[in-house]
């Protein structure tokens, strides 16, 4: 088996209107495909079943799941190829800058009132496409972003999301689990490392001690790795490495994602204000940006979940490209719409040939 039957298997599925999900694991070069074999509905509240589960920024919609036992599950190696990638300048209306700059105002006023610490706020930005042609842009995808979860999913529930998302939300491998805190962004311009803002490290350290303060009620063992930058494509961001031992056998891969989904990286802290803030303020469904996916194998207790970034809805016409960033204190409006412009590029750069 190769890509390009890979490609034309998950374009029959589609085709049948049947649920389907294509991934790959950071710097794995191995793709794997589920085709389910009908177009049921399975749910799975208590990550039970083996397979891949979707679940939505709002966790009171219950997680799809594309069990690996109701599909047929096949593979390829990826073979390494060089992608020529040019910026896309994604066009914009002056209403469109205005109304996001005002989001974020209005979450500084927020903060400022001491209600809420940190607020992750997000736009919707729509592109017309050709065409849904999964040859002209999944290997794109693959082969432009290697250190990212990369993947494309179908279910006639939620419709076409792919996306490369650089944030583990969890991995679990019997008793011990990693997790990470990843926040502060900034353009790669150089080969020398960025240097970093104290606004940006005050970010990165609110997401690092709300994590982890989630975590001491499951764990009995957890450790702070030291904060370092990680590249994910044309961007640089801070991530620290948070890894721990679970607390007993009732501590289950239900709750401990309970305990970190959403997190602050995402939502803001605390979590309730900034939800209600998200909520109230930001204007439009999120749906699975900034929900997350992964792989659950129930058998070996090894699951990998990762946070729903750098992601895109795709429709007949049209691509709905999802970004946003954290708001702190000393956050200022025009830094944070350019920072969203930049964050478009990850995904600009994998429909290119449909646009």
């Amino acid at each position: 088996m190769n890509l390009k039957l890979l490609l034309e298997r998950i374009t029959d599925q589609y085709n049948q209107k049947k649920p389907f999900v294509l991934y790959t694991h950071p710097e794995s070069d191995t793709v794997e495909v589920l085709l389910q074999k009908n177009k049921n509905i399975y749910t799975s509240e208590a990550f039970d079943k083996r397979g891949i589960v979707m679940a939505p920024f709002n966790f009171e919609t219950k997680p799809i799941c594309i069990p690996l036992q109701e599909s047929e599950h096949i593979s390829c190696e990826l073979s390494k190829e060089k992608i020529e990638t040019e910026s896309i300048d994604p066009s914009f209306k002056t209403l469109e800058k205005e109304e996001y700059m005002r989001l974020v105002s209005k979450a500084l006023t927020t903060i400022n009132q001491k209600n809420t610490h940190k607020v992750v706020v997000s736009r919707k930005k729509e592109f017309p496409i050709s065409s849904i042609d999964f040859s002209s842009f999944v290997p794109r995808l693959l082969h432009l972003y290697p250190t990212a979860f990369r993947y494309v999913w179908f279910h006639p529930e939620t419709g076409i999301w792919s996306g490369a998302t650089p944030e583990v939300l969890l991995v679990t491998n019997g008793e011990s689990f990693t997790t990470m805190a990843l926040a502060g962004t900034k353009k790669i311009e150089s080969e020398q490392e960025p240097e970093w803002t104290p606004k940006e490290k005050n970010e990165q350290q609110v997401v690092t001690d709300a994590i982890s303060n989630c975590l001491q009620k499951v764990t009995s063992v957890l450790r702070v790795s030291k904060t370092y930058t990680h590249e994910a494509g044309s961007l640089a961001h801070l991530r620290t490495d948070i890894t721990g031992m679970l607390k007993n056998k009732k501590t289950t891969l239900a709750t401990i994602t309970a305990a970190l989904h959403p997190t602050p990286a995402v939502c803001g802290t605390p979590l309730s204000s900034a939800l209600k803030f998200i909520n109230e303020n930001e204007g439009y469904n999120r749906e699975y940006y900034t929900g997350f996916i992964g792989s659950i194998d129930n058998n070996d207790s090894r699951s990998c979940l990762y946070v729903n970034l750098r992601c895109m809805k795709i429709e007949e016409n049209r691509a709905h490209l999802y970004v946003g960033g954290g708001i702190t204190f000393d956050s200022n409006p025009e830094e944070e719409w350019e920072e969203t412009q930049n964050k478009l590029q990850t995904m600009l750069q994998v429909v290119q040939p449909i646009l």
